[in-house]
């Protein structure tokens, strides 16, 4: 095993992201929240769908949370 696999799948923003989606944040809030723009929000989010081999944000939420890469606080 190489040392990519030890690391996380997510990069720190998609991990930020994807903890304010868990929170229930709206796109636009976290946009708000991390002082970046909806698109690139949605940008994020989509790169980790397509990562994950998912087919929408609650999908990619289950797999991240299943993974071990998001945690339910």
């Amino acid at each position: 095993m190489d040392e990519m696999q030890n690391r996380s799948l997510l990069t720190n923003r998609e991990r930020q992201i994807f903890t304010l989606l868990v929170e229930d944040f709206t796109t636009k809030e976290i946009a708000g929240q991390l002082t970046i723009s909806e698109k690139t929000v949605r940008n994020h989010i989509s790169n980790t769908i397509q990562k994950l081999g998912v087919s929408g944000r609650a999908q990619a939420i289950v797999e991240l949370l299943r993974l071990g890469e998001l945690r339910l606080n």
